[in-house]
């Protein structure tokens, strides 16, 4: 069952823990890595059967004097993310939303689950936020996956500390 999250509501801890199995564990980060500050700001949404969680993503809104330059994880060692160039340039993209922590369970993986959770984000936050645009920081095995829901390549490749290659993307909403 999809369901979705508006900010300020309350982020069941089942959350965190597929956003941690998923994002965080893997790449040896501690506890508390998956928890971002912006959280209670942000829209999620998840797919949950029988009582468990498989895939989970979500998006915040971009704000107007930023480029999208975030911290990738919690924590003081916590890595910048660049900025999106076509945030830098033009405010024809705003409002503009960010999907962060998209991830689906091992298990889970090539069922269609993270596609309806991503048109969820996207939907509900053209509805919430307004969103004009989306915008995200890609890993690289990832990129098929976003292509194929309609989202385009922007900016040269770059590496993440701790995380890997990645490809920053956009995608009128």
């Amino acid at each position: 069952m999809l369901k979705v999250i508006l900010p300020g509501q309350n982020i069941p801890t089942s959350y965190y823990d597929c956003r941690y199995a998923v994002l965080r564990q893997p790449l040896g980060f501690i506890r508390g890595a998956e928890i971002l500050a912006d959280d209670n700001q942000a829209i999620h949404s998840y797919i949950e059967k029988e009582n468990h969680i498989l895939c989970v993503g979500r998006a915040h809104v971009i704000p107007s004097d930023s480029d999208g330059t975030a911290a990738d994880h919690a924590g003081p060692e916590a890595t910048k993310c660049p900025g999106f160039s076509p945030l830098s340039e033009v405010d024809t993209y705003r409002p503009a939303i960010q999907i962060r922590q998209m991830g689906t369970l091992d298990d889970e993986r090539r069922k269609g689950l993270a596609g309806l959770v991503l048109s969820s984000l996207e939907q509900v936050s053209k509805q919430h936020f307004g969103a004009k645009f989306g915008f995200l920081q890609a890993r690289e095995q990832a990129i098929p996956f976003y292509q194929s829901q309609g989202w385009k390549l922007i900016d040269p490749p770059y590496s993440i500390d701790g995380i890997g290659p990645h490809r920053s993307m956009m995608k009128r909403l």
